[in-house]
């Protein structure tokens, strides 16, 4: 063959690679754990800290300003992020599970890595589960657990490959190490109750069970299986979703981050976690698989008032970046979150998007990745939000409304602008609440001198500080018709009516009456 014959042909090859096709992208979700919007310092240039590696992934991708977990606690956050639907339509209507809660994703009940896995994908979690597991039992009390055998239920069952990590929270026993569907090593001694800051609670701990090193454990975990899907050449994708441990209690830096922010030691695991991020990033450029991954960041849920708001404030640090409340509330400090999005094939860099999205949107858009739709009995509540990363136009059936839930089991419903709180109070821990935690020192508050609802024009007034409830009546039946009507058909998005069990509470209430069709 001539020199000429050859550069053709190399040409041709070339045009033709460049044209084909990409295969669907590795998909990573980086979940960290009661972040707070504000802790992150692309969301909030006043931090008393930098973020420079979220930062970065934020340059290289997209930034979303209006996203929202499902919930402003964990586990029913998760539960909406891996089904795609909220977690109050099931059997967890308030609050979270503890380290030895069942198995809450019922056991038909498609989710994204099962989606994913049905469609060719490999896929792993590593890190905090905390949607139940099935532990065989030796006794009528939670903790009498046969931790010699394996469980059912957990990740190996609602579509996962691979699982390493722990139970629930890292300050919930048991303090043990699970893999695949077992405890690594079974516990032999116990632990007490730990004060703030690092605050866990007692209970059984292995051997081989050490706290500090629960996040550097994960984020190794993550990275040698990103060098072990490189090295497969299986030809089949992946999906790592990273639930972290951190920076929730016990907040408990290594060394190598301990005091590096000069602030405080919350911040200084937020540093930590911020880094870890960047050995994630870094390990996929390392194996040249970063231009085709879709790398999600995110946080399941608001600030958490444990890691003190007296001394963030004394430190001019404001987790929750101007929004109202944390953790546990109705009010957007308790759900809304940090969601910054990196896919190099597709996603022009130092995008900024001010679309409505919810994390339980990642369902529908992972079935549109792959070419599918979710079936009608599946992800009820989520939405593709594949367009706004490709950039094209907002199209038809984009998310316009979304519902929030909180530690206590109250309702908020958004629409445009409006938000409606079905709810007098925060409907979580901070003020105005009939019951504070002990973390938020506020009055107590007789809800039954407030107005019954709370109408906020999110949009003129974030931090919610204007109730117009009295002012626009018609907005208020509105969406709450538009809420009461979501919650019967058994689904938010177009599709068939799915099974709708009413919660006595919501008629005890009294606000589902007050908003009939």
């Amino acid at each position: 063959m001539n020199h000429l014959a050859f550069l053709f042909l190399l040409v041709v090859a070339t045009v033709a690679r460049a044209a084909s096709p990409l295969p669907p992208p590795n998909i990573v979700v980086i979940l960290a754990d009661d972040l707070g919007i504000g802790d992150v310092s692309c969301y909030n240039p006043q931090s008393a800290w930098q973020t420079p590696q979220l930062d970065r992934l934020a340059r290289e991708g997209l930034r979303f300003t209006d996203a929202h977990a499902a919930s402003s606690l964990c586990t029913p956050s998760r539960y909406a992020l891996l089904t795609g639907r909220y977690a109050w339509r099931g059997k967890l209507k308030q609050g979270v599970l503890q380290g030895y809660g069942a198995d809450l994703i019922e056991p038909t009940r498609p989710t994204v890595a099962g989606l994913l896995r049905d469609h060719g994908y490999t896929t792993a979690v590593f890190g905090k589960w905390h949607l139940g597991l099935d532990w065989v039992r030796t006794g009528p009390q939670p903790e009498n657990v046969d931790f010699a055998r394996p469980f059912s239920g957990g990740p190996l069952a609602h579509g996962f490959d691979r699982f390493c990590g722990i139970s629930a929270s890292l300050d919930m026993p048991p303090y043990v190490w699970l893999a695949q569907d077992r405890a690594t090593t079974v516990p032999t001694d116990t632990i007490g109750d730990s004060p703030a800051p690092k605050l866990w609670r007692g209970g059984p701990i292995a051997a081989d069970f050490k706290m500090e090193d629960v996040q550097p454990r994960l984020t190794a975990t993550a990275v040698d299986y990103i060098a072990k899907r490189s090295a497969a050449r299986d030809g089949k994708s992946f999906f790592l979703f990273l639930p972290l441990a951190a920076p929730h209690t016990p907040i408990l830096p290594t060394p190598a981050f301990a005091g590096k922010t000069g602030v405080t030691g919350y911040g200084d695991f937020v540093t930590q976690v911020d880094a870890d991020v960047g050995a994630i990033m870094d390990a996929l450029e390392k194996h040249g698989l970063a231009h085709n991954t879709l790398v999600i960041f995110s946080s399941d849920n608001g600030f958490a008032p444990a890691a003190d708001v007296p001394l963030h404030a004394r430190a001019h640090h404001d987790p929750s970046a101007g929004y109202r409340g944390y953790k546990s509330d109705l009010f957007e400090g308790g759900h809304r979150i940090p969601f910054i999005v990196r896919w190099p094939a597709t996603i022009a860099p130092g995008r900024t998007a001010s679309d409505l999205v919810g994390q339980l949107d990642l369902f529908a858009t992972a079935a549109a990745l792959v070419g599918t739709t979710p079936s009608g009995d599946a992800a009820e509540d989520s939405i593709s939000f594949l367009p706004i990363l490709r950039g094209t136009a907002t199209a038809p059936g984009a998310r316009t409304t979304f519902i929030a839930h909180s530690a206590e089991g109250r309702f908020a419903i958004r629409e445009g602008k409006w938000k409606l709180l079905l709810w007098p109070g925060s409907g979580g821990w901070s003020s105005p609440t009939p019951a504070p935690s002990q973390w938020l020192k506020v009055e107590r508050t007789d809800l039954a001198t407030l107005p019954p609802f709370q109408l906020y024009d999110v949009a003129a007034d974030p931090a919610e500080t204007k109730n117009l409830a009295a002012n626009h009546p018609e907005i208020v039946q509105r969406l709450g018709r538009l809420l009461r009507a979501d919650i019967e058909r058994g689904r938010s998005t177009p599709g068939p009516a799915q099974l709708f069990t009413r919660d006595p509470a919501w008629t005890q209430l009294g606000w589902f009456a007050s908003f009939a069709p």
